[in-house]
């Protein structure tokens, strides 16, 4: 349930007069805020009425990069928008369950309504079930241009599921306190719990799940496809998908989506880190780092095969291959020099080659870039060169890696690599 601060923040807007005003307020100023508030009392509306409006206003302009201009018509709490599923994202849940041919979907935990908005969207007839009533309520107003979508404020595991055709569940994966909010690890301590979900796919439905990114390989049910999704670079979810919804040959995806198209990797078979069967090798040539998504799904040493390459270091995503081969999987870079990591050699080079602005990546080594940087630069001049150094370990050796940046590959249209 909301607490009574929590409801109070959203009770002025849902009467004609808050949602008038708050509809009357032109595009989200913060520089402008204090001085738009103070007119807004003058012009006679409360001092509550014209929090909620300023700060409806401030959060439809943040959740502009989630929703785009459907965030002009919605409501939302902080905690809501922070958790919400990006709409472009939550359109990809909604074709598995139209491409499914599953018409009535339970939205359980739906949240500010994201998910159900996509599904509405594809004419799903939508039960949304959302446990706090504040955001239930929420989720009421942003679903009010579909009327085949439905709210509940319950627990999602006491809805009755007759008459559903399929479930996707959005588990609350952080408990919130006066202090703030605090992220879970453990699947079971979810609400619902990972148990649920599967009790759910275990009676034959069609179920789908967002999970966070950083969910174990062995948390995983053995049933199920997992998808894990990346949007320019930063990794969003873990998507289970059980039933009809998952799809033939595919256990582990890796869904990569930038700004030059969407491309998938996949692989038919569960992840075992110590049977990779791939090569590891000297530093040279091209070095690839690996998207995100890449590496949560356990598909580098897919990858890495699929490149012609091998991996410097059996347990570190980092790839190098003779030839440069373009993927939207991995960020490509030209292997320059090979130094051992030494902090005095390093600092050294970097003065004699006038290095001003110097970028750090690093894995599978305990140095803290931003430290070690200002450390390199301390002393060295402005110079006016740029340089890329990578950081990581080879078997017992630190080194060193001089690289230089290569522009972006990527497919312009989606595109799919399946590997056994």
């Amino acid at each position: 349930m909301a607490t009574e601060t929590h409801a109070e923040s959203i009770a002025p807007i849902l009467t004609p007069e808050g949602w008038e005003l708050l509809n009357s307020l032109g595009p989200y100023s913060e520089a402008e805020s204090l001085h738009t508030g103070t007119e807004l009392r003058k012009a006679g509306h409360s001092p509550e009425l014209v929090s909620a409006a300023m700060t409806q206003s401030r959060l439809r302009a943040k959740a502009e990069a989630k929703f785009g201009p459907f965030a002009e018509k919605m409501l939302f709490t902080q905690a809501g928008l922070e958790q919400a599923t990006r709409l472009n994202i939550a359109a990809l849940h909604a074709q598995r369950f139209q491409t499914a041919g599953v018409e009535h979907v339970a939205d359980l935990g739906c949240g500010i309504g994201a998910d159900s908005m996509a599904l509405a969207t594809l004419d799903r007839r939508v039960t949304a079930v959302e446990r706090d009533e504040t955001t239930a309520a929420v989720a009421t107003i942003n679903l009010m241009p579909w009327p085949d979508a439905t709210v509940i404020n319950a627990e999602a595991e006491d809805v009755d599921l007759t008459g559903i055709d399929g479930v996707w569940l959005d588990p609350a994966r952080r408990t919130t306190t006066t202090s703030g909010t605090t992220r879970i690890f453990d699947p079971e301590a979810f609400s619902p719990p990972l148990s649920f979900v599967e009790k759910l796919a275990d009676r034959g439905l069609p179920v789908g799940v967002k999970m966070g990114p950083g969910i174990p390989h062995d948390a995983l049910p053995e049933n199920c496809e997992v998808q894990w999704v990346s949007v320019n670079g930063d990794v969003i979810e873990a998507a289970l998908w059980f039933n009809t919804l998952a799809r033939p040959g595919v256990r582990r995806a890796a869904l990569v989506i930038g700004a030059r198209g969407t491309a998938e990797l996949t692989s038919a078979i569960s992840f075992d880190p110590a049977h990779q069967d791939v090569q590891t090798g000297p530093a040279g040539g091209y070095l690839y780092e690996p998207d995100g998504a890449v590496i949560r799904a356990g598909l580098v040493a897919d990858l890495a095969r699929g490149l012609g390459g091998h991996l410097l270091d059996e347990h570190i995503a980092y790839i190098c291959s003779p030839e440069l081969q373009e993927t939207p999987f991995a960020r490509a870079y030209r292997v320059l020099e090979v130094k051992p990591y030494n902090v005095k050699k390093l600092k050294a080079w970097v003065k004699a080659n006038r290095i001003g602005t110097l970028e750090i990546k690093k894995r599978g080594t305990s140095v803290t870039p931003d430290e070690l940087r200002k450390t390199l630069l301390t002393g060295s001049g402005k110079g006016p060169n740029k340089a890329t150094l990578v950081l990581t370990r080879m078997g017992e050796d630190r080194v060193a890696i001089v690289v230089e940046p290569l522009p972006s590959a990527g497919g312009r249209s989606r595109e799919r690599a399946a590997r056994p």
